[in-house]
């Protein structure tokens, strides 16, 4: 049976609750699970108390983000601590369903899949997505949105809080890049595993990156996030980081399935809403109206961020993991990386 480690990032106590469902989803998989990693981003009470509370819980491993501060060195440090043949990435506030690394496994049945994502749905917190919030920007609450390829298909990218890569993806393209992605509360930025997988499949053209909608987890949505705010924002942090992306990779690649996106499902996604509110419908009106802000706010993060990137001459730190992954492999208390090695990558 293939080896699947499972790193959870973590970074706030706030999510407590959130943090034990989560790594419960993964101790009751039908594919079990290897070990699961919870890092902590520089948070010594969050560390010392999550230590405690699984230091008799088999399996289950408590660790410090040897890196800066961020998503990208958190998941790093959990790749280069990590034993098994695939490294799966679960956020701290979804739950898995049972057969989520089973689906992902059988994706890794064929020696050329590097990658294999899955579906995550929203949990409202209010209990039902609000009216106004349409289903296109889904992405903007971190789950899959109408338009993302469905089914078992390939893709040009998987979604990082809920993904897995070969061990070897990491040896042929290095680990996350320092530079694009979270860092606890600050700006919601994103694309981080966007830049990786571009970067992955143009290290190893014959790559492929597989998405099956059947491995799902649910990702609960706190109610801020059910604001218009917030959902501004993070369109606007979503233009910020695609920015980023082109940058280091390429606008060609790094927009590739965005211009299907905005050309295509945006447009149509507006008429529906426009439809809807002739009709009648609730929320219509909203959710078209909400479309034309996302992608105003998208489009502005896009210009700032490509004028701060040319301005600043931003380069991304890619983290060389596969040292500190084959000493993980070669003892069952390896210590991890330091996270501060690596190469720039190109800008």
């Amino acid at each position: 049976m293939i080896s699947i480690s499972v790193v959870v990032c973590v970074y706030t106590e706030d999510r407590w609750e959130d943090i034990l469902a989560a790594v419960a989803s993964v101790r009751a998989q039908s594919h079990a699970a290897h070990e699961t990693l919870l890092v902590v981003d520089h948070n010594t009470p969050l560390l010392d108390r999550l230590a405690e509370e699984y230091k008799q819980t088999p399996g289950v491993r408590v660790l410090a983000n040897a890196g800066p501060r961020g998503l990208s060195a958190g998941r790093n440090t959990g790749i280069a601590e990590s034993g098994g043949e695939i490294i799966a990435f679960l956020d701290d506030d979804a739950v898995a369903e049972r057969d989520w690394l089973r689906r992902f496994a059988e994706g890794y049945e064929d020696p050329l899949v590097f990658a294999v994502g899955g579906r995550t749905l929203p949990a409202w917190a209010s209990g039902r997505r609000p009216a106004w919030f349409p289903e296109e920007f889904d992405w903007v609450v971190g789950c899959m949105y109408l338009g993302h390829p469905t089914g078992r298909v390939r893709v040009r990218n998987v979604l990082g809080g809920n993904a897995s890569f070969r061990r070897t993806a990491f040896e042929i393209a290095g680990g996350f890049a320092n530079g694009i992605g979270r860092d606890g509360d600050k700006l919601p930025l994103g694309g981080e595993e966007t830049e990786l997988c571009i970067r992955l499949t143009r290290a190893r053209p014959d790559a492929v990156l597989l998405i099956d909608d059947r491995a799902i987890i649910h990702h609960r949505v706190p109610t801020a996030r059910e604001r218009f705010g917030y959902f501004r924002t993070r369109a606007y942090a979503e233009g910020v980081s695609k920015a980023l992306v082109s940058r280091s990779v390429g606008a060609q690649k790094g927009l590739e399935s965005e211009r299907r996106y905005t050309t295509r499902v945006l447009p149509a996604g507006v008429g529906l809403g426009l439809r809807d509110a002739l009709l009648g419908g609730p929320g219509g009106a909203g959710r078209a109206g909400a479309i034309v802000a996302g992608v105003a706010a998208a489009a502005g993060g896009y210009v700032v961020g490509s004028v701060r990137a040319r301005r600043s001459g931003a380069t991304f730190a890619v983290v060389d993991v596969t040292g500190a992954a084959s000493g993980a492999r070669a003892a069952d208390d390896a210590g991890g990386a330091d996270g501060t090695g690596g190469k720039e990558a190109a800008a």
